[in-house]
Protein backbone atom coordinates (compact mmCIF):
# COMPACT_ATOMS: atom_id res chain seq x y z
CA UNK A 1 0.00 0.00 0.00
CA UNK A 2 1.37 3.46 -0.77
CA UNK A 3 1.11 6.07 1.61
CA UNK A 4 -0.13 9.27 0.52
CA UNK A 5 2.70 12.01 1.13
CA UNK A 6 1.41 14.51 2.86
CA UNK A 7 1.72 18.38 2.58
CA UNK A 8 5.04 20.17 3.94
CA UNK A 9 3.96 22.50 6.26
CA UNK A 10 5.25 26.19 5.94
CA UNK A 11 4.73 29.63 7.41
CA UNK A 12 4.52 32.41 5.75
CA UNK A 13 6.59 35.63 7.03
CA UNK A 14 3.69 37.94 5.76
CA UNK A 15 0.13 38.42 6.83
CA UNK A 16 -0.50 40.04 3.44
CA UNK A 17 -3.97 38.11 2.53
CA UNK A 18 -2.88 38.60 -0.98
CA UNK A 19 0.51 37.39 -0.97
CA UNK A 20 -0.93 34.36 0.77
CA UNK A 21 -3.60 33.95 -1.68
CA UNK A 22 -1.18 34.63 -4.50
CA UNK A 23 1.89 32.04 -2.80
CA UNK A 24 -0.45 28.52 -2.08
CA UNK A 25 -1.11 29.07 -5.81
CA UNK A 26 2.60 29.26 -6.77
CA UNK A 27 3.88 26.38 -4.56
CA UNK A 28 1.04 24.22 -5.42
CA UNK A 29 -0.52 21.37 -3.28
CA UNK A 30 2.96 19.95 -1.75
CA UNK A 31 3.04 22.50 0.68
CA UNK A 32 0.86 23.72 3.49
CA UNK A 33 1.11 27.32 3.44
CA UNK A 34 -0.07 29.12 6.72
CA UNK A 35 -0.35 32.70 8.03
CA UNK A 36 2.01 34.26 10.40
CA UNK A 37 0.58 34.16 13.74
CA UNK A 38 -0.48 37.30 15.05
CA UNK A 39 1.36 36.92 18.18
CA UNK A 40 4.63 36.83 15.69
CA UNK A 41 7.10 39.61 16.42
CA UNK A 42 7.57 42.33 13.88
CA UNK A 43 10.39 42.45 11.76
CA UNK A 44 12.47 45.67 11.12
CA UNK A 45 13.16 45.71 7.19
CA UNK A 46 16.32 47.03 7.73
CA UNK A 47 18.72 45.27 4.71
CA UNK A 48 20.14 46.98 1.82
CA UNK A 49 18.89 44.67 -0.38
CA UNK A 50 16.01 41.84 -1.07
CA UNK A 51 17.95 39.13 -0.19
CA UNK A 52 18.80 40.36 3.20
CA UNK A 53 15.43 41.62 3.92
CA UNK A 54 13.52 38.32 2.75
CA UNK A 55 16.07 36.38 4.87
CA UNK A 56 15.48 38.74 8.20
CA UNK A 57 11.69 37.98 7.81
CA UNK A 58 12.01 33.86 7.22
CA UNK A 59 14.54 33.69 10.53
CA UNK A 60 12.50 35.74 12.51
CA UNK A 61 9.44 33.34 11.71
CA UNK A 62 11.02 30.55 11.65
CA UNK A 63 12.23 31.08 15.44
CA UNK A 64 8.54 32.11 15.90
CA UNK A 65 6.57 29.41 14.77
CA UNK A 66 9.47 26.53 15.22
CA UNK A 67 7.86 26.06 11.66
CA UNK A 68 10.41 26.42 8.38
CA UNK A 69 9.10 29.77 7.01
CA UNK A 70 9.10 31.07 3.67
CA UNK A 71 9.65 35.12 2.79
CA UNK A 72 10.18 37.26 0.66
CA UNK A 73 10.94 40.76 -0.12
CA UNK A 74 9.85 42.19 -3.69
CA UNK A 75 9.43 46.00 -5.20
CA UNK A 76 9.50 48.05 -7.99
CA UNK A 77 12.66 49.30 -9.41
CA UNK A 78 12.30 52.23 -11.71
CA UNK A 79 14.75 53.16 -14.51
CA UNK A 80 14.08 56.80 -14.34
CA UNK A 81 14.27 56.79 -10.53
CA UNK A 82 17.82 54.82 -10.29
CA UNK A 83 16.28 51.91 -9.41
CA UNK A 84 14.21 52.80 -6.43
CA UNK A 85 11.86 52.29 -4.75
CA UNK A 86 13.61 49.08 -4.70
CA UNK A 87 13.61 47.61 -0.99
CA UNK A 88 11.41 50.54 0.19
CA UNK A 89 8.17 49.76 -2.14
CA UNK A 90 6.00 48.89 0.07
CA UNK A 91 6.67 52.32 2.49
CA UNK A 92 7.89 54.60 -0.33
CA UNK A 93 5.07 56.97 0.47
CA UNK A 94 5.86 56.97 4.30
CA UNK A 95 3.36 54.39 5.60
CA UNK A 96 4.17 51.10 4.93
CA UNK A 97 1.40 49.06 3.03
CA UNK A 98 -0.57 52.26 1.57
CA UNK A 99 -0.30 50.89 -1.25
CA UNK A 100 -2.39 53.94 -3.04
CA UNK A 101 -0.45 56.39 -1.70
CA UNK A 102 2.75 54.42 -3.08
CA UNK A 103 1.80 53.97 -6.03
CA UNK A 104 0.24 57.59 -6.59
CA UNK A 105 3.72 58.96 -5.53
CA UNK A 106 5.67 56.86 -8.07
CA UNK A 107 3.34 58.06 -11.01
CA UNK A 108 3.82 61.92 -9.51
CA UNK A 109 7.57 61.16 -9.92
CA UNK A 110 7.59 59.82 -13.46
CA UNK A 111 4.99 62.70 -14.76
CA UNK A 112 7.70 64.74 -16.34
CA UNK A 113 9.45 61.35 -17.89
CA UNK A 114 9.41 60.47 -21.37
CA UNK A 115 7.47 57.16 -22.50
CA UNK A 116 10.45 55.75 -23.83
CA UNK A 117 11.97 56.13 -20.48
CA UNK A 118 9.44 54.78 -18.13
CA UNK A 119 11.27 51.11 -18.22
CA UNK A 120 11.11 49.27 -14.80
CA UNK A 121 11.41 46.00 -13.04
CA UNK A 122 9.33 43.79 -10.45
CA UNK A 123 12.35 42.28 -8.56
CA UNK A 124 11.70 39.45 -5.67
CA UNK A 125 14.13 37.53 -3.40
CA UNK A 126 12.53 34.60 -1.44
CA UNK A 127 14.26 32.72 0.82
CA UNK A 128 13.77 30.15 3.64
CA UNK A 129 15.10 29.53 6.70
CA UNK A 130 14.71 26.53 9.51
CA UNK A 131 14.52 26.77 13.20
CA UNK A 132 18.04 24.40 13.04
CA UNK A 133 19.45 27.74 11.19
CA UNK A 134 19.51 26.10 7.21
CA UNK A 135 18.44 28.82 4.85
CA UNK A 136 18.40 29.66 1.04
CA UNK A 137 17.63 32.39 -1.08
CA UNK A 138 16.98 32.61 -4.54
CA UNK A 139 15.86 35.68 -7.32
CA UNK A 140 13.35 36.44 -9.91
CA UNK A 141 12.95 39.31 -11.76
CA UNK A 142 10.48 40.55 -14.89
CA UNK A 143 11.47 43.51 -16.80
CA UNK A 144 9.03 45.83 -18.29
CA UNK A 145 7.30 49.51 -18.34
CA UNK A 146 4.99 51.94 -16.00
CA UNK A 147 1.91 53.45 -17.49
CA UNK A 148 0.60 56.45 -16.41
CA UNK A 149 -2.99 55.92 -15.44
CA UNK A 150 -3.77 52.55 -13.41
CA UNK A 151 -5.46 49.49 -15.17
CA UNK A 152 -7.21 46.60 -13.76
CA UNK A 153 -8.03 45.17 -10.70
CA UNK A 154 -6.62 41.88 -10.31
CA UNK A 155 -3.21 41.56 -7.92
CA UNK A 156 -2.03 44.57 -5.11
CA UNK A 157 1.02 47.11 -5.22
CA UNK A 158 2.28 48.65 -7.98
CA UNK A 159 0.47 46.06 -10.43
CA UNK A 160 -2.00 48.47 -12.14
CA UNK A 161 0.86 50.25 -13.47
CA UNK A 162 3.33 47.56 -14.44
CA UNK A 163 3.14 45.82 -17.94
CA UNK A 164 5.75 43.58 -18.66
CA UNK A 165 7.93 43.14 -21.56
CA UNK A 166 6.04 41.41 -24.48
CA UNK A 167 2.69 41.96 -23.06
CA UNK A 168 -0.12 44.85 -23.26
CA UNK A 169 -2.00 44.45 -20.11
CA UNK A 170 -0.82 45.62 -16.54
CA UNK A 171 -0.17 42.60 -14.01
CA UNK A 172 -3.24 43.93 -12.72
CA UNK A 173 -4.86 43.12 -15.44
CA UNK A 174 -4.12 39.73 -15.91
CA UNK A 175 -6.02 36.71 -14.57
CA UNK A 176 -4.04 34.88 -11.36
CA UNK A 177 -2.26 32.14 -13.38
CA UNK A 178 -1.40 33.75 -16.59
CA UNK A 179 0.68 36.28 -14.10
CA UNK A 180 1.76 33.77 -12.09
CA UNK A 181 3.29 32.64 -14.78
CA UNK A 182 5.82 35.60 -15.67
CA UNK A 183 5.58 37.31 -12.14
CA UNK A 184 8.56 38.00 -10.78
CA UNK A 185 7.26 36.32 -7.49
CA UNK A 186 6.45 33.53 -9.56
CA UNK A 187 9.79 32.65 -11.02
CA UNK A 188 11.46 33.24 -7.33
CA UNK A 189 8.83 30.98 -5.38
CA UNK A 190 9.38 28.26 -8.43
CA UNK A 191 13.13 28.42 -7.70
CA UNK A 192 12.76 28.15 -4.28
CA UNK A 193 10.03 24.93 -4.44
CA UNK A 194 12.71 23.44 -6.44
CA UNK A 195 15.09 23.50 -3.22
CA UNK A 196 12.38 23.44 0.04
CA UNK A 197 12.46 19.41 -0.54
CA UNK A 198 16.07 18.90 0.67
CA UNK A 199 16.40 22.15 2.57
CA UNK A 200 13.67 20.28 5.19
CA UNK A 201 13.73 16.95 5.02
Amino acid sequence: MIRELMPVPLVLASRNPGKLVELRRILGPGFELRALPHDAPEVDETGATFEENALLKARSAAAATGLAAVADDSGLAVDALNGMPGVLSARWSGAHGDDEANLRLVLGQVSGVPDERLGAAFVCAAAVATPDGSEQVVRGEVRGRLVRERRGEHGFGYDPIFVPEGESHTTAEMEPAEKDAISHRGRAFRALADVLPGLIA
